[in-house]
């Protein structure tokens, strides 16, 4: 089953605490939203990484949904 990120950017405060987590899967954009650079991490690390940020999340603007594959 693929994970999928998902970010509320109208909830985002901007503290940065996922770039701090996860560099490689969230950025921030000139305001300090958060962007998503990465919507399907597909390593078990990368998932990892991807729930710490989410949990991290002070505005809880991120979550990770699993995502059905077509059989």
């Amino acid at each position: 089953m693929t994970m999928l990120i998902v970010a509320n950017q109208s909830s985002c405060i901007g503290s940065g605490q996922c770039v701090f987590t996860d560099p490689d899967t969230f950025d921030q954009d000139d305001d300090g939203v958060v962007v998503v650079l990465r919507s399907e991490p597909a390593a078990d690390d990368e998932v990892a990484l991807a729930k710490q940020a989410v949990d991290v999340c002070p505005s809880r603007a991120l979550s990770l949904v699993a995502r059905k594959t077509p059989v």
